[in-house]
């Protein structure tokens, strides 16, 4: 039961949970160190960086954004020990929750074509697919050290 989950803002101390977590849940790739991505994270905005916490251990996260003109969400993770109680959902009405204060109007996500999986859960949170095509440029190489 999610009652005994408390979602909160990260802390150091959740670092090497996270990782974890986010490795169990399939969402780390080489060219984005998760150290890196976190250290980033909590130099910008952390009040926007997520975390669920049961008995002292991550078991969620979600990283918000907001940058005037669009909301982002990533890293939505959720152990798959955890999965079924509307956790996911509760991080995300929290995402929701924090953009819309700040005047967020429209909030942007993106998922990997294959995480059928995500895109239901998207789905069923009221998310349409855009009809974009989303591009990127890789400015930091986090594989090179």
């Amino acid at each position: 039961m999610v009652v005994d989950i408390e979602i909160r803002e990260y802390e150091e101390r959740d670092r090497r949970g996270v990782v974890q977590l986010w490795e169990v849940c399939d969402l780390t790739r080489a060219w984005n160190d998760p150290d890196r991505d976190i250290d980033r994270k909590i130099d910008h905005a952390d009040e926007m960086f997520l975390v669920a916490v049961r008995s002292g251990r991550p078991v969620g996260t979600v990283m918000a954004g907001y940058d005037g003109h669009r909301g982002w969400v990533n890293y939505l993770a959720v152990d798959p020990d955890e999965r079924g109680d509307h956790l996911g959902n509760r991080l995300m009405a929290e995402a929701e929750r924090r953009l819309n204060a700040l005047g967020c109007a429209k909030i942007n996500l993106q998922i990997r074509r294959t995480n059928l999986e995500a895109q239901a859960f998207y789905d069923r949170l009221g998310y349409l697919e855009d009809d974009v095509v989303s591009m990127g440029k890789r400015l930091i190489d986090d594989t090179a050290d």
